[in-house]
């Protein structure tokens, strides 16, 4: 990682671009993975996404590209590019690509 880390540091970058689509998966690059807390970004191939589980912390996840439904505690919630919804901590959530979508997923652990 740091090696790709370090192509990231200084530079004006487009989140959207640091990640590509693959067709029936789930591409992810971390690009600060710190005690404190982690910022990553996915990319969801339509119909992917993450099965339910919790967390100990929250987590805010950001919309770059297409549609996603986030449910949390049961609750389905359709989030569209450009648009940001908190996970609270403690709560299931899951993840499932309406349409190919990509996010910023970032964590704070402290």
């Amino acid at each position: 990682m740091g090696e790709k880390r370090e192509g990231l540091i200084g530079k004006a970058l487009t989140l959207n671009d640091l990640v590509g689509y693959q067709e029936g998966t789930v591409v992810s690059r971390t690009l600060i993975d710190k005690q404190v807390g982690t910022i990553t970004v996915f990319a969801f191939d339509e119909g992917q996404g993450l099965s339910e589980h919790t967390a100990p912390f929250d987590a805010f996840v950001q919309i770059l590209d297409g549609e996603a439904e986030i449910t949390i505690a049961g609750e389905p919630h359709r989030v569209n590019a450009g648009q940001m919804i908190i996970m609270p901590a403690n709560k299931p959530h899951a993840l499932k690509g309406i349409e190919s979508f990509k996010m910023l997923l970032v964590m704070i652990r402290a």
